[in-house]
């Protein structure tokens, strides 16, 4: 019983009102049920939310990060590809571009060749041609000058005749 004089002394001393005290702790204790049923439990549903919603989006926002990351890995693998193509391309279009020259050169060489091959032929023929007209005009002149020195009339067997000799002899 000591114990319980010692508090009643040590109430007294401060001033405790038992009844008082009692409705305040009542009090107390009906509006603690009140707030653990009805607010407490909202305020720590909604809190919980909050702080799923939070988890939700540091990890979406790491799955961001990781996706960006691939993405730009892919876009940097797609980039090398594009180049490595493009050179490829331009390897290509090079090796087209010599092959294109290389073959029209062929084609200028042989028409040149062709011309040239035109033009000796056409140089022999006009060659040979003018031969022949010489032949024909030498001929012509030996007969008119030995019918002029030799004063008499030849007939065509002796014109024929004098011009083969004459050709015979400028061709050898």
């Amino acid at each position: 019983m000591f114990a319980a004089g010692m508090i009643e002394d040590t109430a007294k001393q401060f001033g405790v009102d038992w009844p008082r005290f009692i409705s305040q702790v009542l009090s107390f204790c009906i509006v603690a049920f009140l707030l653990q049923k009805f607010a407490y439990k909202r305020v720590l549903t909604v809190l919980e939310e909050r702080r799923q919603r939070i988890a939700d989006g540091l990890a979406n926002a790491e799955k961001i990060k990781a996706e960006l990351q691939r993405t730009e890995a892919s876009r940097l693998e797609v980039l090398n590809n594009a180049n490595t193509q493009a050179n490829k391309l331009i390897e290509e279009a090079r090796a087209a571009a010599n092959r294109v020259r290389e073959d029209e050169t062929q084609k200028a060489i042989a028409a040149a060749e062709q011309i040239i091959t035109k033009a000796r032929e056409a140089a022999v023929a006009e060659r040979a041609k003018m031969l022949t007209d010489l032949k024909r005009e030498v001929g012509r002149l030996v007969v008119n000058t030995t019918a002029t020195v030799t004063g008499k009339i030849l007939t065509p067997e002796d014109q024929k005749r004098l011009a083969e000799e004459t050709a015979k002899q400028i061709a050898a």
